[in-house]
């Protein structure tokens, strides 16, 4: 057997390089690069592997731990979980940093390789620096923090692990029900230590992605459910768009006249101008959707994972007269919410329901009401995103201002916060890849590392990030990447001088405004200092300008869109306002007793709403 003798370091990045996957009939590099922040754990080892292999697993550098796996996120989204980036950085604060990465990646079911260093295995120089040192378990690292928010953990103490682990690493960022981060821990020493490695292990390696069938059982079940629908409706998931369904969901809505409901994850499965199409779906649904879902009689969940948002905390249409389908690649989310489970891919499993439902469609009476209130929704989003001349627009006016300059080539990125809510109601989409808000984990600050993951993603399309003041405080460290690397962004900054959305919940649970927006908050005598976001941006090196209401802003859009690098737009905007149409009740827990009278008041009201909950 031929070998070659590698630092474990080298081994790694050598068969990361080496790993190829199908896409479209294409044979295409699994992994676009490694972001990597290097520190005393990992510049030795991983560093100097990294130097020889820049030409085939580039190296990028980032400003921020976190940010970077966020962008690395965002890259794999944006390529339907088919195309992969990996994060290495020190042991410590590096690692750490990571570690909300990760819980985005596994709430959000998204792949991504995390290379955090460790300490030394030897243990010969302890303690390192950065080492936490549990008193009671000498094993435990920082690196245990990722244990609970990793899909695969495994903590490299030899570098013949490698020739076991690797393997096991890249499947399941591959497997589409178990797909999430994987986590290898390096320690510093290991890294750099040598092992004769079999030549054949680095070998290049084709990937493709698997399609599981349905069960056959399963398949009679739901194909019975749905023969005798007559108000039938699909919610589509995240998993339409990772399992390349859009199209043939597409048509499957359309030749069945079944209406076509999206979560956050599923929006722009279909384009808003589809026929079937009628918007967000839950707690910041459209109106039109919404009713649909109350009056159903059989759902059609298609790569779901069915969480509060989406069903209205349980209350919005799992009322004992509905029969729930839930098609999914995963067994956990199949059986939520007492569904009839269709475990499988989302493309194989909408293919073989078509071809087993013959001539049947959903009835004519819910078509023309599926019509109607389409109509009626496009027209409430045509009023509440129209400019009306306030000098501090809504968050819903930059919205539709945004949505209005934005073509068939751009891609908006937002999370967490009001936008998202907003967006998810209003923002009306081209079809798929025109919409990527991360709202599994619902992260603050991943705007704008998402933007640049999205961007490096699709370089051909437009990327424009939708951010508020908190998220961008929070993180905007890569801005000065985008600009580094020559990733052009445009970011909209709307400044609300707050935490604007939970500041609305605050009140709307009967609190007083408190600690959210800047006013509310304890400072200075003369109060929280203003801050100039396109004077900062500059400073990162991008161009910027600051504009005050629709008209600015809509100017501002053109010069950004013929600009050559990041340009960062920041405006003044109401805080207060949300729009109101549309929705549907969330469950969030009130105090049973207060002082407070207004909060005693929202109590009744939370437990009167409690009494639609299905468990």
């Amino acid at each position: 057997m031929s070998t070659i003798r590698l630092t474990m370091a080298q081994a790694l990045v050598k068969y990361l390089a080496a790993q190829r996957i199908e896409v479209d009939g294409q044979e295409l590099a699994l992994f676009e690069g490694v972001f990597a922040i290097f520190g005393h754990g990992n510049v030795a080892g991983m560093g100097e592997a990294l130097y020889h292999v820049q030409d085939t697993l580039p190296t990028f550098r980032a400003h921020n731990e976190q940010s970077m796996a966020h962008a690395a996120i965002a890259f794999a989204k944006a390529n339907g979980r088919q195309r992969l980036m990996a994060a290495t950085s020190s042991i410590g604060p590096g690692a750490t940093n990571m570690v909300t990465a990760a819980a985005l990646a596994h709430a959000n079911r998204l792949p991504i390789l995390l290379l955090p260093g460790d300490t030394f295995a030897t243990r010969e120089p302890d303690p390192v620096l950065q080492q936490v040192e549990h008193f009671g378990d000498p094993t435990i690292s920082v690196n245990d923090c990722f244990r609970p928010v990793s899909r695969y953990f495994d903590r490299i103490n030899r570098p013949e692990q490698l020739l076991t682990s690797l393997p096991q690493a890249i499947a399941t960022l591959l497997d589409t029900e178990h797909c999430g981060p994987v986590t290898l821990a390096l320690p510093q020493d290991v890294q750099t230590f040598a092992y004769d490695y079999p030549e054949a292990f680095f070998a290049p390696r084709v990937h493709r992605i698997r399609r599981s069938p349905p069960d056959a059982y399963e398949l009679r079940q739901a194909i019975a459910a749905l023969q005798q629908a007559k108000r039938p409706l699909i919610i589509a998931g995240g998993g339409v768009h990772y399992a390349a369904a859009c199209d043939a969901l597409a048509e499957f809505a359309k030749t069945r006249g079944i209406p076509v409901a999206e979560t956050q994850a599923g929006k722009g499965a279909l384009a808003d101008s589809h026929p079937c199409a009628v918007g967000a779906i839950g707690v910041t649904g459209s109106a039109a959707a919404n009713q649909l879902a109350e009056q159903a009689d059989v759902i059609l969940a298609v790569g779901t994972r069915l969480q509060d948002f989406t069903t209205g905390s349980r209350a919005l249409f799992e009322s004992s007269d509905k029969t729930l389908i839930a098609l999914n690649v995963g067994r956990f989310d199949s059986l939520k919410h007492q569904a009839l489970p269709l475990s499988c891919d989302a493309l194989v499993g909408l293919s073989q329901l078509d071809a087993a439902l013959g001539e049947w469609r959903g009835g004519d009476e819910w078509r023309e009401q599926t019509g109607t209130l389409k109509r009626e929704w496009a027209e409430i989003v045509h009023n509440v995103t129209a400019d009306q001349g306030l000098a501090l627009p809504t968050d819903a006016q930059v919205i539709g201002a945004v949505n209005r300059q934005a073509g068939n080539d751009t891609t908006v990125v937002c999370a967490a916060g009001g936008l998202p809510g907003e967006l998810h109601k209003l923002w009306q989409c081209s079809g798929p890849g025109s919409y990527h808000v991360e709202y599994g984990f619902s992260c603050m600050g991943y705007e704008i590392a998402g933007g640049l993951g999205v961007k490096m993603a699709k370089p051909e399309r437009e990327v424009v990030v939708m951010v508020g003041d908190g998220s961008y405080l929070m993180h905007n460290s890569e801005l000065a990447t985008s600009v580094m690397l020559g990733h052009k962004l445009t970011v909209v900054v709307l400044d609300n001088r707050g935490y604007g959305c939970i500041n609305r919940l605050q009140q709307a649970t009967g609190g007083a405004g408190f600690n959210n927006l800047l006013q509310d908050c304890r400072t200075v005598e003369a109060g929280a200092p203003k801050t100039d976001f396109a004077a900062h941006a500059k400073s990162l090196g991008c161009e910027s300008e600051a504009v005050t209401g629709i008209a600015e802003l809509e100017q501002a859009l053109v010069r950004a869109r013929s600009a050559t690098s990041t340009y960062v737009i920041a405006l003044d905007t109401d805080p207060l306002p949300s729009t109101q149409e549309g929705g549907t009740w969330w469950d969030v827990a009130v105090p049973e007793v207060s002082e407070r009278e207004t909060v005693n008041k929202a109590y009744q009201g939370y437990r009167e709403a409690k009494q639609r909950q299905r468990h």
